[in-house]
């Protein structure tokens, strides 16, 4: 009958639909997308009470200072030295010094074998990004959780 073609029409939509899925989390969630790297110089620290974000300090917690990275982004910061590596959460802002691009804890230097020359190159992975502190990015999110319900509702 006439409602073939209609059944057919939909079946396609709802695969397109869903097809186009696959890549709603990176374009709706940037801490979805590809990792993010980049290469710079990192320096070490442990003064100071409390963090840009608001915690304590823990000068032998895995933690480290980026100028620009949400708060409670995951890096992963390998020595381009030694090849030792990683894994910090991002809680302070810095460095505050040209050409620095990572400031990490003591504890983080000590895993990179940082203390004795104080500085080294690094590559900065970044493996899971913090939540984003704006509404450009909540309002995305949002559109895309609607948009995945209406396709469910149409396809289902």
């Amino acid at each position: 009958g006439s409602n073939v073609p209609m059944r057919f029409l939909r079946s396609m939509i709802c695969a397109a639909l869903l097809a186009a899925l696959q890549l709603l989390p990176a374009m709706v969630d940037p801490r979805m997308a590809l990792a993010e790297t980049e290469v710079g110089i990192a320096s070490w620290y442990e003064k100071g009470a409390r963090t840009a974000n608001g915690e304590p300090f823990d000068p032998d917690g895995l933690t480290a200072a980026h100028p620009t990275l949400p708060f409670g982004s995951v890096v992963r910061v390998e020595n381009l030295r030694n090849g030792r590596s990683v894994v910090l959460r991002i809680n302070d802002r810095g460095p505050f010094v040209q050409g620095r691009a990572i400031d990490v804890s003591r504890g983080g230097a000590r895993q990179l074998g940082l203390m004795a020359s104080g500085t080294a190159p690094v590559r900065i992975t970044t493996l899971r990004r913090g939540p984003e502190r704006n509404m450009r990015a909540a309002t995305a999110r949002q559109a895309g959780e609607d948009s995945l319900a209406c396709i469910i509702k149409v396809c289902l």
